[in-house]
């Protein structure tokens, strides 16, 4: 649903002897398998998808999927990506090493300030058990070289194959094979990264040198928990199963700082884990995980206080964690000046300037990052929320059809576009569309976008499907807007109260204000937590208590220091409002709501037009002109 909730050679055998070099290693050598990442596979994908799941983009009620022109950028000379490394150790838990290996050898090249090094996220598309094609790869990220590697891992022995590629024309520029022991993993990763450099003759400052040179940890078991925490940390924050992902990937990381607590970059990981919990997944805004968010920066700090990941660590604790916009962007910009081109610095100052309400800057900001790391599918998934936030539906769903060129089978995503069109058209057939053809090519699937389903179900007064799409959420909530979620039990009180089965409205309601009471309890100054539990004691009757808590939530999420959730808020403050009673009150959060310029979910035409969340206002003369206000152009009388 709305996410807020991400494409036998070289066997050969381990020997005791020192590094063997290898100069000229044959391109032509075939790999045991491989899917071809050429353009062609990625139309043959787009139009798969195009017979099934997208089926709606071209049909009279879609919009057609926006033409992605390649970008007429010159490439620069000493550009580079390196592509996933190839596993072939006989354990697959190894791959989290070559994982690793990759990773740790993009960060050396990335400190360098005269490259142009591209993300990890824009590259793992290109697995290593893929026939690579290398002209096109090197096209589509816009570099000039590439490094490709094979690792063997076996006992306390590591092969690791490197080799860099000119993409422009395939030449073989370098190539070059490690056999060491094991504890020697990081010096050949630094041998790698200072090899690249001077291949590509990239200009390497003395503290540039200095930090390529130094290893990430002594404790290769402490490596292999980190690389497998990150790679799980990684993954599309949109998706379904990213909350629990973080929190493995935690446990995963504090074990690797008990086995070496001097291990800097465990630490930044762990911190930025912390805070997601604590800022974004809205289940567990607690003093606690703050303080291990913040206990987390200090020890990386303390082990290295100049380093330009320290101040981004620190960047990313004061936004997320105390909404401190102005620390945050200070410190970015100190780790600027060590990484001038890091896309990630980039992405964290445009959710910075979002969040102040400075929408337009904080799109620029984001499309910048993207230019850095073209295949982030996660930073275009962003862009699109930024244009759905100013109203830019035909863009945002634009920036999806892009998303989906990268990831063609992207559930999400596909929910995700299809639900942007309803809002824009209060059209329920694209997103439903959509999830017809998940049901019958992908039923397993369908929990992704039960929640579309159905709310989908509730704008068309359609309770049996409401009552399908109820059981398809499971355990899950039954509607996520950011911070704000909705339990399967307050669905199910939405239902009944559709159906007028008020015996069925009122046990529903009082399990999901069970549930609320003890979020609101674990963390009781938290305004989302507090406005959900304001909109249950609404449905219940409790209207002086609904509306308390719902001002109480407004308080403590003011717009002005929060300019998303606060909008979140104050919109389904306005439902409280419009439950209980209060028409007047009502209107005014929804006007205030819309001179915010903050176009939410359920301030959106689809939803104020269609959602029976909104029924207590309908007839009245300002609702409707609002409702109209918002309406596309052709629609409007």
């Amino acid at each position: 649903g709305f996410p807020i909730a991400v494409v036998c050679a070289w066997a050969f055998e381990m020997t005791p002897e020192g590094i063997k070099l290898e100069a000229d290693v044959d391109r032509r050598v075939t790999r045991k398998t491989g899917r071809k990442l050429t353009a062609l596979v990625v139309i043959i994908a787009a139009l798969a998808a195009g017979v099934t799941a997208f089926r709606f983009l071209h049909s009279h009620h879609g919009i057609e999927a926006a033409k992605q022109p390649p970008l007429a950028v010159a490439i620069e000379s000493k550009s580079i990506a390196v592509l996933p490394f190839e596993n072939l150790s006989e354990q697959k838990a190894n791959a989290y090493f070559a994982d690793g290996m990759q990773d740790e050898i993009l960060i050396n090249l990335a400190r360098i300030a005269d490259l142009k090094v591209i993300s990890r996220t824009s590259v793992m598309q290109y697995k290593a058990d893929a026939q690579r094609n290398l002209r096109e790869i090197g096209q589509q990220l816009g570099v000039a070289f590439l490094l490709e590697g094979r690792v063997q891992r076996a006992a306390n022995r590591v092969r690791v194959n490197a080799q860099l590629i000119d993409s422009r024309n395939g030449a073989n520029v370098w190539a070059q094979t490690y056999d060491r022991d094991l504890a020697d993993v990081f010096a050949i990763q630094s041998e790698i990264a200072k090899t690249i450099a001077e291949q590509l003759q990239a200009k390497l400052s003395p503290n540039e040198k200095k930090a390529i040179e130094q290893p990430p940890t002594t404790d290769l078991a402490a490596f292999d928990l980190y690389s497998r925490a990150k790679s799980l940390l990684l993954k599309a924050a949109f998706s379904a199963t990213y909350e629990p992902d973080v929190r493995k990937a935690i446990e995963l990381l504090d074990e690797a700082v008990k086995r070496d607590p001097s291990f800097f970059d465990a630490y930044c990981q762990l911190a930025y884990a912390h805070e997601y919990l604590y800022g974004q997944t809205g289940s567990d805004h607690t003093p606690t995980r703050l303080a291990l968010a913040e206990a987390a920066v200090q020890a990386a700090t303390r082990l290295r206080p100049d380093a330009a990941e320290t101040h981004l660590a620190r960047a990313q604790y004061l936004y997320y964690g105390l909404r401190d916009y102005a620390g945050a962007l200070a410190q970015l910009e100190i780790a600027r000046r060590a990484l001038p081109n890091d896309p990630r610095l980039f992405e964290l100052t445009g959710y910075i300037l979002r969040r102040r309400g400075q929408q337009e800057e904080g799109l620029q900001n984001l499309q910048r990052a993207v230019e850095l790391d073209p295949r982030n599918f996660d930073i275009l998934q962003q862009i699109a929320l930024s244009y759905q936030f100013l109203g830019r539906y035909a863009d945002s769903i634009a920036a999806m059809d892009r998303a989906l060129a990268i990831v063609p089978d992207s559930v999400e995503t596909q929910d995700l576009r299809g639900l942007f069109y309803f809002f824009w058209k209060a059209d329920t057939r694209p997103p439903l569309q959509a999830i017809d053809a998940i049901l019958a090519q992908e039923p397993s699937a369908i929990a992704v976008a039960a929640d579309t389903w159905f709310l989908c179900a509730l704008a068309d007064r359609d309770p049996a499907t409401a009552e399908r799409a109820l059981v398809a959420v499971g355990d899950n909530a039954c509607w996520s807007e950011g911070v704000i979620r909705l339990s399967r039990s307050f669905g199910e009180g939405l239902l009944a109260r559709m159906t007028k089965d008020e015996a069925r409205a009122r046990t529903a309601f009082e399990a999901a204000r069970a549930q609320q009471e003890k979020i609101v309890q674990e963390q009781p100054d938290y305004g989302p937590a507090l406005c959900v539990l304001g909109l249950i004691d609404a449905a219940l009757g409790r209207n002086d208590l609904a509306l308390d808590e719902g001002r109480r939530a407004i308080a403590l999420t003011p717009l002005e220091k929060d300019v998303n959730n606060g909008s979140r808020v104050l919109q389904y403050f306005a439902i409280t409002a419009a439950w209980a009673g209060e028409k007047e009150l009502a209107l005014q959060q929804l006007e205030t709501g819309l001179r915010a310029r903050q176009t939410s979910v359920m301030l959106s035409y689809g939803a104020l037009k269609l959602f029976p969340v909104w029924d207590p206002l309908r007839g009245d003369p300002r609702f409707e002109q609002i409702v109209a206000s918002l309406a596309p152009k052709e629609n409007r009388q």
